[in-house]
């Protein structure tokens, strides 16, 4: 365990226990509902940058919190083709009813958020409301070390070059064919989302400086200058090396929890193994920038 030093915002130290060797930090000792001063807003964002994903447990945060907290990171930010909360629209209810059976969940493929976009998402939080007994546990995957793991061979492929990436599950071409979530509503069927934007293959971390891969099966659709079905074979080797156990930082949700993570550098999912329970999340998200190559 580590103890951070400087923190003056709290009467209880601020202790870091580190949940993988490179990625995934439990954070204790802080109180998120109470005043953050420019200090502690200084070493969570240096804190996330470095590890991708911090779990805060027992803050029960109301929205206001909530949203207080998220600007530590950057400016609020609304996601588009997702319905936010009737009540706030900068505010997401990540939700699956009991009675929602064998559907297909919000994000329940690896995915960093929205990385077609010209400045895709910096990051997001989510405060656990309602949870199930067990499961619905959510993943990450390290895209820092899994660019400094990749093979020689695939670094020959991917090294300096752009992907190509779009909006594919709320487009035309692309649309999913399974049933999902009426919980979380959806656009789907905008041609708009089916256009094409490239973006770095790997791109240089604002923060930390890291060099991180930033492809993901739901919005890369080929690599610059070949098509989807040349792209095919190398990007399924890239995402298979990605989501390796040992590049992957699991969640297993307790009540009160807020986790925190930086989708310029992981992939995540959400795993659906819970039909018959009722679970909900507030999310909000940061605002990103524009990916610049490593």
């Amino acid at each position: 365990m580590k103890r951070s030093p400087g923190n003056k915002d709290c009467t209880v130290p601020l202790v870091q226990d580190h949940i993988t060797p490179r990625m995934g930090t439990r954070v204790t000792g802080l109180d998120l509902k109470q005043p953050i001063s420019p200090a502690l807003a200084a070493d969570l964002v240096t804190l996330l940058a470095d590890r991708l994903v911090l779990v805060l447990p027992e803050q029960y945060l109301d929205i206001p919190a909530l949203k207080r907290a998220t600007q530590v990171f950057g400016p609020l930010v609304r996601l588009p083709y997702v319905e936010p909360m009737k009540e706030d629209p900068d505010v997401i209810a990540v939700l699956k009813e009991a009675e929602e059976r064998n559907i297909y969940v919000f994000g329940g493929n690896w995915h960093s958020d929205f990385s077609y976009l010209e400045r895709p998402p910096g990051g997001s939080l989510l405060q656990a409301v309602d949870l199930p007994p067990t499961g619905g546990d959510t993943l990450w995957a390290d895209g820092v070390t899994a660019w400094e793991t990749l093979p020689a061979d695939l670094r020959a492929h991917v090294d300096g070059r752009n992907a190509i990436q779009s909006g594919k599950p709320y487009g035309v071409k692309h649309r999913p064919k399974v049933a999902t979530s009426t919980s979380v509503k959806m656009q789907r069927g905008d041609p708009e989302a089916d256009k094409e934007r490239a973006l770095p293959v790997v791109r240089r971390h604002p923060v930390s400086g890291k060099a991180a891969l930033f492809v993901n099966p739901t919005y890369t659709t080929r690599l610059e200058g070949m098509s989807e079905e040349e792209s095919a074979p190398i990007l399924e080797r890239i995402y298979a090396h990605m989501t390796r156990p040992e590049f992957q930082c699991r969640h297993r949700w307790r009540p009160g929890d807020l986790v925190i993570w930086d989708n310029r550098a992981t992939m995540h999912f959400a795993v659906n193994d819970y039909d018959g329970y009722r679970r909900l999340l507030y999310r909000t998200t940061f605002e990103g920038e524009t990916p610049i190559a490593a």
